[in-house]
C-alpha cells in the first residue's frame, strides 16, 4: 500500500478527531459565556476564513490539517476592553475554566461512544470464540496445562467473549502480579482451571512488548489452515458455484492463494467481475467460474465479495442489538478501553510495561491506511481507538496538555489567586520536555518497527 494512501487517511483521522476535540472546548466555552475569538481547524496559513455571530468569531480552515485550536479572550495575551473583562478566560470562575478544559477530552470520548453505538445498533456484535491453537512444548502455557483445542471462558473469574478480552486480560495479569487463572473448556466439553505464572519481573516486562505475549507464553489462537473456507454465505457467489466449508482455495485467476489475506486482496480488487477459482476438496482439485458481487466501500468505492468466511460458524456468535442495548454496550466498551489504557500507561511509567508499546505518527498512519483499506467498519473501529486515546492522553497531568492546565486551575482555586508567572512558565517547560521525550520514544519505536 502506498505512502500517499497512508498519509491521506492519517490526515482524515487526525483532522476529524482534533476537530471534535477542539469543538468540545469551543461549544462549552460559548455556553458558559467565554468570549471565543477564533476556532481554527489546522495550523498555519488560513485557506478559508469566515467571521460570524454577535461576537464576530473567526472560523478558519488552515493549511496544516494536523491539529487545531480555540482562541479565547485572554488579558495575558493583550489589552482587553473593560466592558469585556468579565468574559476573559482568566476572569471566569475556576470551575468554568476547568469545565472548558475537560470538554475537549470529553467530546473525544463521547464521539467514540456515538460511533460504537451506531456500529452496534446497525451491525450488532459478532464474537469469535477464543480457542487455543498450537501450544509449544516446554512453554509456560504447556507447563500450566493449556492444550490445543481449549476454549478460554474466563480470566480470574471474569468472563471473556473474544480474543481481545483474552489479550487484555493476560497483559493485565503479566504486567501486574504475574499470575492468572484461565477457566477453559476442553475439546471434550470438560471444564477446568489453568494457572499461568510468570514470577520473573524482567520476563513479565518482556512479554508486554508488541507481538511477544503469546510468543513468550508459548501458545496462539486457533486459525484455520491457509486458504481453507470456514463459512459459505447462503446465496452468495461461492455458494452458487458449489463451494462448501472445508474447501481449500488454491488459486484465483491463476494467482496462487497462500492464505485468506490473498483471497480478500484478489477478490476485493474485482467487484462485479467474473473470476476463475480453483479449490481442493478431498484431495481433488476443481475449477469453477463465478461472478463477484460489489459492495460499497469508503467514499463509494466498490469492492468485490464472493461470500466466504475464514472461521466456522460454530466459532462465531452474532447478537443483534436494539438502540438501548447498543448504547449500553458502547458505553461499557469505551469505559473498558479507557480503563485498560490508563492501567497500562501507569504501569509503563512504573517500568512494568515496555515503552515499545508507544506508537508515533508513522505507525498511526499505517494503521489508518490499513483500516481504511479493510472497510468502513474497520476504519470506524480505528477512529474509536484513536479518539479514546486522544481523550485519555489529554487528561494526563502534563502542563502543556488539558490535564496539566486543569491542575493549574485547581491550584489557583485552592490558593485563592493565580499562580506566579514563574511557576506557570516552569510548568510549561517541564510539560514540553516530557512531550518531546514521549514523542521521541514513539518515533524511535516507529522507525525500529519499519526495520524489524
Amino acid at each position: 500500500m502506498s505512502f500517499i494512501w497512508y498519509l491521506i487517511w492519517f490526515v482524515v483521522a487526525v483532522g476529524l478527531l482534533v476537530t471534535v476535540h477542539e469543538f468540545g472546548h469551543f461549544w462549552v466555552a460559548r455556553r458558559l459565556g467565554f468570549k471565543v475569538l477564533r476556532f481554527s481547524v489546522g495550523f498555519g496559513r488560513p485557506l478559508l476564513r469566515r467571521v460570524a455571530g454577535a461576537d464576530q468569531v473567526e472560523y478558519v480552515l488552515a493549511a496544516i490539517p494536523l491539529g487545531g485550536y480555540v482562541k479565547m479572550l485572554d488579558e495575558r495575551e493583550g489589552p482587553v476592553a473593560p466592558a469585556e473583562l468579565s468574559r476573559s478566560f482568566t476572569r471566569r470562575p475556576p470551575w468554568q475554566r476547568i469545565t472548558v478544559l475537560l470538554a475537549g477530552p470529553a467530546f473525544n470520548i463521547l464521539f467514540a461512544i456515538l460511533v460504537l453505538w451506531g456500529m452496534y445498533w446497525v451491525g450488532g456484535i459478532t464474537e469469535l470464540q477464543p480457542r487455543v491453537g498450537e501450544v509449544l512444548p516446554n512453554s509456560i502455557a504447556a507447563h500450566a496445562g493449556l492444550k490445543s483445542g481449549d476454549d478460554i471462558r474466563a480470566i480470574d473469574g471474569t468472563p471473556v467473549t473474544g480474543p481481545r478480552d483474552v489479550i487484555f486480560g493476560l497483559l493485565d495479569a503479566v504486567s501486574g502480579r504475574g499470575d492468572t487463572t484461565l477457566s477453559v473448556r476442553s475439546a471434550d466439553g470438560a471444564l477446568r482451571d489453568v494457572h499461568i505464572s510468570v514470577p520473573d519481573a524482567a520476563e513479565r516486562r518482556h512479554l508486554t512488548e508488541p507481538t511477544e505475549l503469546f510468543r513468550g507464553l508459548g501458545f496462539e489462537f486457533w486459525s484455520p489452515p491457509d486458504g481453507v473456507v470456514g463459512q459459505i454465505t447462503p446465496n452468495g457467489a461461492a455458494a452458487r458455484a458449489g463451494l462448501e466449508p472445508g474447501d481449500r482455495i488454491v488459486s484465483i485467476d491463476g494467482a496462487p492463494v497462500k492464505g485468506f489475506e490473498d483471497i480478500v486482496r484478489l477478490v476485493s480488487a474485482r467487484p462485479d467481475s467474473d473470476l476463475q477459482l480453483t479449490y481442493s476438496r478431498d484431495g481433488a482439485q476443481h475449477s469453477v467460474r463465478l461472478h463477484t458481487s460489489a459492495e460499497s466501500h469508503l467514499f463509494g468505492k466498490a469492492i468485490g465479495r464472493i461470500g466466504v468466511g475464514v472461521y466456522p460458524a460454530n466459532m462465531q456468535l452474532h447478537t443483534d442489538l436494539g438502540p438501548g442495548q447498543a448504547l449500553g454496550y458502547a458505553v461499557h466498551e469505551a469505559w473498558s478501553m479507557t480503563e485498560i489504557q490508563a492501567r497500562m500507561f501507569y504501569r509503563m511509567v512504573l517500568g512494568r510495561v515496555s515503552l515499545k508499546n508507544l506508537s508515533g505518527p508513522l505507525s498511526i498512519a499505517q494503521f489508518a491506511g490499513e483500516s481504511a483499506q479493510a472497510g468502513v467498519a474497520s476504519f470506524l473501529s480505528f477512529l474509536v481507538l484513536i479518539s479514546l486515546s486522544l481523550g485519555f492522553l489529554n487528561l494526563l497531568p502534563i502542563p502543556i496538555l488539558d490535564g496539566g492546565q486543569i491542575l493549574f486551575q485547581l491550584a489557583e482555586w485552592l490558593k485563592g489567586g493565580p499562580l506566579s508567572e514563574r511557576a506557570q512558565a516552569w510548568g510549561q517547560q517541564v510539560g514540553i520536555a516530557l512531550l518531546i521525550v514521549l514523542m521521541g520514544v514513539a518515533l524511535y519505536n516507529d522507525i525500529a518497527r519499519q526495520f524489524s
